[in-house]
């Protein structure tokens, strides 16, 4: 097993692992330095798919970390790659409705997707509805909810059965002040109502990992995974086959770890922690 520091890929998760909200972990510009000054790569692999790659450009910017679009992949970007390579050629027939921000079906609709918000917007195209999408929705209302209801638990007007699914199964989003609901507890509520549960594309599926190790041609001894949540992160790397950094600046902790089936191949307090490594 090579050292962290003899890694040349890190897969970086965000919320809880370089930044809290809009508060930046210390350590964490000079880490990322000191992987380019090693002649490492770095790439940022979130699940959240309520922002666009410019939000989090953006919002990295604000931090002062310089940063381009090919320095993220996101569960969106899984999820566009997935639905293609499932769908193929016949995707430009199939009708998507998605509940998720306007960031998230803007990006669908740019990537030639055929997307409709509602129930109505489908009944005005005179189109059966085939594949129903959840994303981590921060505009989440009470009439998607139904909707989301009424789709999954009646056949469309073709007579098939809508297929089922979601971005992203973490049950909560870390803030400054504490956590909020993510798509995996949105995903609770549509089970309880219907009784099903969708297929999940990021973490801990392995898309977004293998995509980043076939971008920068990098083997699996080379990359490693950083993050804070072990159902997601580090379960990720471990059906990757590939070293997990487990750290406990974000949702995570060693209580969890005692009861959870995902193992890291290592500890830290905080991405401080693994640059002091690194450099020691």
């Amino acid at each position: 097993m090579k050292k962290i520091k003899e890694k040349s890929l890190f897969l970086l998760d965000m919320d809880g692992t370089i930044y809290l909200g809009n508060e930046l972990f210390r350590g964490t510009k000079e880490f990322l330095a000191q992987v380019k000054a090693m002649g490492g790569k770095y790439i940022f692999v979130t699940n959240n798919s309520s922002k666009g790659v410019s939000d989090y450009i953006e919002k990295l910017d604000k931090m002062g970390i310089a940063s381009e679009k090919a320095d993220f992949i996101t569960s969106v970007d899984g999820l566009v790659y997935f639905l293609k390579n499932k769908y193929g050629e016949a995707l430009e027939e199939i009708l998507f409705y998605i509940a998720g921000t306007k960031s998230f079906i803007k990006q669908m609709r740019d990537e030639g997707f055929h997307v409709v918000e509602s129930l109505e917007e489908a009944k005005t195209l005179e189109k059966a509805i085939d594949v129903f999408v959840l994303g981590f929705d921060r505009e989440l209302n009470y009439r998607k909810l139904e909707e989301a209801s009424y789709i999954l638990t009646r056949p469309n007007e073709k007579g098939r059965e809508v297929e089922y699914f979601a971005t992203n199964p973490d049950w909560v989003c870390p803030t400054e002040w504490g956590f909020v609901p993510d798509c995996g507890s949105m995903v609770q509520m549509l089970q309880l109502s219907t009784g099903r549960l969708p297929y999940f594309i990021g973490k801990p599926e392995t898309i977004m990992a293998d995509l980043a190790m076939e971008k920068f041609a990098v083997n699996k001894e080379d990359t490693i995974l950083l993050g804070d949540r072990l159902y997601t992160d580090i379960l990720c790397g471990n059906n990757a086959g590939i070293d997990t950094i487990f750290l406990l600046s974000g949702e995570g902790t060693l209580k969890d770890l005692e009861e959870s089936p995902a193992k890291p191949t290592y500890i830290k307090e905080n991405i401080e922690e693994v640059l002091n490594e690194i450099l020691n």
